[in-house]
């Protein structure tokens, strides 16, 4: 398999390398986590997924995509009182993708996709594609792989709650492992919520809280996963990989200008921030 066909970027060697950048191939970094999922989805469920709707689209675009490997850890605190969590401060895990972000930039690749799996890292991941704008010569951009599949997921739901090993990830886990998902034990389960705010921040709140799962749920669960099935992550993958696909081209096609300053005076360009 010659450099074009191969999508993994780990596959690569330092030659291969260097025709992915003359060939202008957007990298995909997935970000996920190594947290409690209830007691039917194993802990690798925020990592696994997103890797797995990287990998596709990696194989899908062999020629314009690199899939980097999985960033496994990120915020979870929250669920520390579940046995399993691991918990990356979030100063830690910007630095450590910027690192890596900035590594694919000084070889020469152009254009930097975040694909984040886990709900916790939004925030941290928008900062990571920032900060690597800000301090490279590259671009770099972040997207919740979620928010991709959700036009057709509507089409074939039926709960009313998409937030924590809920239908949703539950289906798309049964999709692509489903030997490692235990139906049996799957459970629903809810959070407390009010007006503005409810304890696990879902989107449909302006207020972002997030409080320790401990307080309010004795499951980890937060939705209703007994209804999931393979078919509908099957739904929802295609629909998630087809989008992703479509995002990358349209980043690689992405111009990069020159940047042109309006400063009447010179500006004191070796100030850092």
């Amino acid at each position: 398999m010659g450099v074009s066909g191969e999508y993994r970027y780990d596959r690569l060697t330092w030659e291969d390398v260097n025709e992915a950048i003359e060939a202008r191939r957007v990298v995909l970094l997935p970000t996920g986590s190594t947290e409690q999922h209830g007691p039917h989805l194993p802990l690798d469920t925020d990592t696994f997924l997103a890797e797995s709707v990287c990998l596709e689209a990696g194989r899908r675009a062999a020629d314009r995509v690199l899939v980097l490997p999985t960033v496994p850890y990120g915020l979870n605190l929250h669920h520390i009182d579940f046995p399993g969590t691991i918990h990356v401060e979030p100063e830690v895990f910007i630095a450590f993708c910027l690192n890596i972000t900035k590594s694919l930039a000084y070889h020469g690749f152009e254009k930097i996709l975040l694909v984040n799996g886990h709900g916790s890292n939004t925030p941290l991941v928008d900062i990571v594609a920032r900060k690597t704008v800000l301090e490279t010569n590259s671009l770099c951009a972040a997207v919740n792989y979620i928010p991709l599949a959700l036009e057709a997921f509507e089409r074939v739901r039926d709960t009313s709650i998409i937030a924590h090993a809920d239908e949703l990830e539950t289906s798309l886990y049964l999709y692509l492992a489903p030997d490692r998902v235990r139906m049996d034990r799957a459970v629903a389960d809810d959070d407390p919520a009010g007006r503005y705010m409810s304890a696990d921040s879902t989107p449909n709140y302006p207020v972002r809280l997030s409080d320790y799962w401990g307080r309010w749920t004795r499951t980890g669960v937060h939705g209703n996963p007994t209804s999931a099935t393979a078919e509908k992550g099957g739904v929802i993958f295609d629909a998630a990989v087809s989008r992703l696909v479509e995002i990358a081209d349209e980043f690689r096609a992405w111009p990069l200008e020159a940047r042109s300053g309006r400063h009447g005076r010179a500006v004191q360009a070796d100030i850092r921030w």
